[in-house]
């Protein structure tokens, strides 16, 4: 999938979609959102944890964190991650 697929998938499935970027070294501690998101990420890497577990995501890759689900992310120390953010109200 590419970007304007990605947009064009979550636009039809009721999802808000902007371009925004996450600085390099950000760390946001567990939290929760009251929406859903999806990331698609265009340059950088992000890691996104929950619970236990860790998962890293670069170019290419779609991240889904459902709506209150406690998650943190993390982005490296050397460059900015710059994705496409689809944001559900639910």
């Amino acid at each position: 999938m590419n970007r304007v697929q990605f947009r064009e998938q979550m636009e039809k499935d009721g999802y808000n979609v902007s371009e925004k970027t996450m600085q390099a070294g950000t760390i946001n501690l567990e939290h929760t959102h009251p929406f859903d998101a999806q990331l698609f990420v265009l340059s950088g890497h992000i890691t996104i944890g929950q619970g236990d577990k860790e998962n890293i995501f670069g170019p290419g890759d779609i991240c889904s964190v459902e709506a209150n689900i406690k998650h943190s992310e993390k982005v490296g120390a050397l460059m900015d991650v710059t994705y496409l953010a689809a944001i559900r109200a639910v």
